[in-house]
This record gives C-alpha cells, sequence and structure tokens, in this order.
C-alpha cells in the first residue's frame, strides 16, 4: 500500500470518527441522545455549538484525505 493511499485511509476514518462524535455532542446538548444517563452534557447549549464546531473539523478531515492522490 502506497504512503498516499494510507494517508488518504487514516485521514477519512479519523474524521468519520471525529465527525461521529461532534454529532454526539450535538445531540447531547439539544437534549436528543440522553446517553449516558449521567452525562454532563445533557440539555446544555454549549455541547451543540463545540459538537458542531468538532463534526465540521472532523468532516473537513474526510474532505482533505478524499483530496489526497490515490
Amino acid at each position: 500500500m502506497s504512503a498516499e493511499m494510507l494517508l488518504r485511509r487514516l485521514l477519512i476514518g479519523i474524521g468519520l470518527v471525529i465527525a461521529a462524535f461532534g454529532l454526539l455532542f450535538v445531540g447531547q446538548g439539544m437534549g436528543v441522545i440522553r446517553w449516558p444517563e449521567s452525562s454532563f452534557m445533557i440539555d446544555r447549549s454549549p455541547w451543540v455549538t463545540k459538537g458542531a464546531a468538532i463534526a465540521a473539523l472532523g468532516l473537513a478531515l474526510v474532505l482533505i484525505g478524499r483530496r489526497v492522490r490515490r
């Protein structure tokens, strides 16, 4: 496997994980996701903004990874 392909897969994989965590934070901040029940982020509006920023960062990594040459 070439270095470019490895970099591409890493960026896309890490970006997807980061985006998923960001969406989880948004869901908890909005009170839609109430898991785990003892989470300090549930119904806290600052986590909606922070989660959206984290999700955007993850999606940016995915887009960068998709631009790496095959």
